[in-house]
């Protein structure tokens, strides 16, 4: 029997600068598809048709006032923001520890500065929509996804390789 991993400690990067001791607690983005209900002549029931993906968007809270953020809150470009989450996750029966890193490009829409009172907390809460999402296990590559180069790999597979060919791109 197995223990299931447990996230024992994380750190975001924003830009390349730590938040080690700021960050507080980060949301990857959810993958998502968009799938549409198709049933056709001789078919009894419906199946779902993949239409692509949902939007790809990070939520990131720190325990107090940042400064960064703020600096790059309405850059001009789609992928202007560079975010790399590092996770140690540790299984309890084993004691063996998986690195999990995130990293994803894209801009923030929303900065949340929380409320200010003296002598409490204000945490400090970003969301950053992305057009770029990497997720690494143990140094290998598990997924890929580059929205604006329709880029999409898993496990070292392009699944979109065969539609760019397609369209001439």
């Amino acid at each position: 029997m197995a223990l299931p991993r447990k996230l024992k400690n994380m750190n975001l990067f924003n830009d390349g600068i730590s938040y080690a001791g700021q960050i507080e607690e980060v949301t990857p983005p959810n993958l998502s598809r968009i799938m549409e209900d198709w049933r056709g002549g001789g078919m009894n029931a419906p199946i779902k048709a993949d239409q692509g993906m949902e939007a790809l968007s990070m939520e990131w809270t720190c325990g107090g006032f940042m400064q960064e953020p703020l600096h790059q809150f309405g850059i001009t470009t789609h992928d202007g923001v560079l975010l790399r989450f590092a996770g140690a996750y540790q299984a309890d029966d084993t004691g063996s520890v998986d690195a999990v890193e995130i990293t994803v490009r894209g801009r923030h829409s929303t900065i949340e500065q929380g409320n200010a009172k003296p002598g409490e907390a204000s945490p400090f809460k970003v969301t950053t929509e992305c057009s770029y999402y990497k997720l690494t296990i143990n140094g290998e590559e598990v997924i890929e996804i580059d929205i604006i180069n329709m880029i999409e790999k898993v496990n070292g597979v392009d699944r979109l390789a065969d539609q760019r060919k397609a369209i001439g791109l």
